[in-house]
């Protein structure tokens, strides 16, 4: 295994199975997991949705857990951002990437990565 080159970088997985009520946290880790699972990610044309203050509170869900009713606008916008996700020209569609300016405090009715 190699050395990770930020040790405090997190990335956290989700599945939505058709059907479910909630993306489910299939996989987290931090430093050189956290690599691997955006290594992956790219690997297989998923794109990735950078989000600091997302991935800490994601990173406390256990692998398998529903995410909480209280992120579900946070999932929504990563699916908002992948509806514009080109593989052609990823660099593009991360400019429609807009991160939400501070998710414990969102204020929407109906209320999401990697650092």
């Amino acid at each position: 295994m190699s050395q990770s080159n930020n040790p405090s970088r997190k990335a956290i997985a989700l599945q939505y199975e058709n059907g479910s009520p909630a993306p489910v946290v299939v996989a987290s880790g931090m430093g050189y997991m956290a690599e691997k699972i955006v290594e992956v990610a790219s690997e297989n044309g998923v794109p990735v949705y950078e989000d600091t203050s997302l991935v800490t509170m994601l990173s406390q869900l256990k692998l398998g857990q529903p995410i909480p009713e209280s992120l579900y606008q946070f999932i929504v916008d990563i699916y908002v951002y992948f509806l514009q996700f080109d593989p052609e020209n990823p660099k593009k569609s991360s400019s429609a990437h807009v991160k939400p300016e501070n998710p414990e405090n969102s204020t929407d009715d109906s209320q999401k990565g990697e650092s």
